[in-house]
């Protein structure tokens, strides 16, 4: 039977992390996958526990399992620790222990939420991209790295690194993905200013060859930001280093409206880490006011990815865009003339229209 690893962490993780076992059951009794669960403790939470933010046991548990939800980690109760065993070592680890190198992140606007997008509706109105973020190299894996003392004071130091065979296979993950799609790549880099991301563009290049059918082109980082705003629905995919694809996903989410619309799949091959894009935001944790649909369109992408089933996830979007059309919204997208609910009830509104 199908393992799933449950990571819920820290903050509104649990929460959002329920609806999304929710769902899972749901979609289990119509399409009976035989899903079973084990839960493995991650992040801060985890830290208070076993004096690690990601236990040995969390781990083995995650590397044997079909597929990995994980919540949120991460809040202020843990910032006064050493950063080797801060709530976010949890996810880095997991992404570099199984080696999750491709992290997708879609950015599609729900007609229903024109109006909770910032920007202009003609902007926004249509937006359908896929933002593909190198997720295991890059300058938040390079050594040498630290905080080292030096005349007057210290310096702290991280390197960029990147190897060919690193950026020929994220290169065609991109390409492989363009071409279920509209055929088209963006690779994002700053090769004016930085040599790593010169061998990154010289390198995705020469993977081009293997994939004529595709549009390639190449955007510097700082222009990528601007234009994702001024014109987001120019873009199809986005493939870009580590860094650059943390800032530009998260950017790409209001267009959506929220970040709690946003999920994602951080993938090698089948096996797959899934998670909602937004952080723990403790602030509102127990309120049950909390966003859940990115978790459960996480959902949707881990049946598509993990267990080969796109028609199941497709119906979870589909579940989704109808709750949304009936006026619910949860209180980060709420607006007048809408229904508010609570986490809980979005997650049983989707459940509904599912069966």
């Amino acid at each position: 039977m199908p393992l799933i690893a449950l990571c819920p962490g820290d903050g509104i993780g649990p929460e959002v992390t329920s609806e999304a076992v929710k769902i899972l059951k749901a979609i289990d009794e119509k399409h009976s996958f035989g899903f079973e669960f084990e839960d493995a403790p991650v992040g801060g939470t985890a830290y208070d526990e076993f004096g690690h933010p990601l236990p040995d046991k969390s781990l083995e548990i995650a590397q044997k399992a079909d597929a990995v939800f994980l919540g949120a980690v991460g809040g202020p109760k843990w910032e006064p620790l050493d950063i080797s065993v801060r709530p976010e070592k949890a996810l880095l680890g997991l992404r570099s222990a199984m080696d999750l190198y491709a992290n997708f992140r879609p950015a599609k606007l729900f007609s229903p939420l024109i109006d909770a997008s910032t920007l202009k509706r003609e902007v926004v109105e249509g937006v359908d991209l896929l933002v593909i973020r190198e997720l295991t190299g890059g300058i938040y894996f390079g050594e040498p790295r630290g905080v080292e003392d030096f005349e007057g004071g210290k310096r702290g130091f991280n390197t960029l690194v990147y190897t060919t065979p690193e950026i020929e296979r994220i290169a065609r993950v991109a390409f492989e993905a363009a071409i279920k799609r509209d055929k088209r790549v963006c690779s994002v880099d700053k090769a004016n200013v930085l040599e790593c991301t010169e061998l990154w563009r010289e390198v995705v290049i020469e993977v081009h060859k293997d994939y004529p059918q595709v549009e390639l082109s190449h955007m510097y980082v700082d222009n990528a930001t601007m234009q994702l705003i001024r014109n987001p629905k120019q873009f199809d995919v986005i493939v870009t280093t580590n860094m650059f694809g943390d800032i530009l996903s998260d950017a790409a989410a209001m267009l959506t409206g929220s970040l709690g619309m946003l999920p994602s799949a951080s993938l090698n091959g089948k096996k797959g880490m899934y998670e909602p894009v937004h952080g723990s935001a403790p602030d509102i944790a127990g309120e049950g006011i909390a966003n859940p649909l990115a978790s459960i369109l996480s959902v949707a992408m881990m049946l598509t990815y993990s267990f080969d089933n796109p028609q199941a996830g497709a119906e979870i979007e589909n579940a989704v865009a109808k709750v949304l059309d009936k006026g619910y919204r949860s209180a980060d997208i709420y607006s007048d003339g809408t229904q508010k609910v609570s986490t809980s009830e979005m997650g049983d509104l989707v459940v509904k229209e599912l069966s």
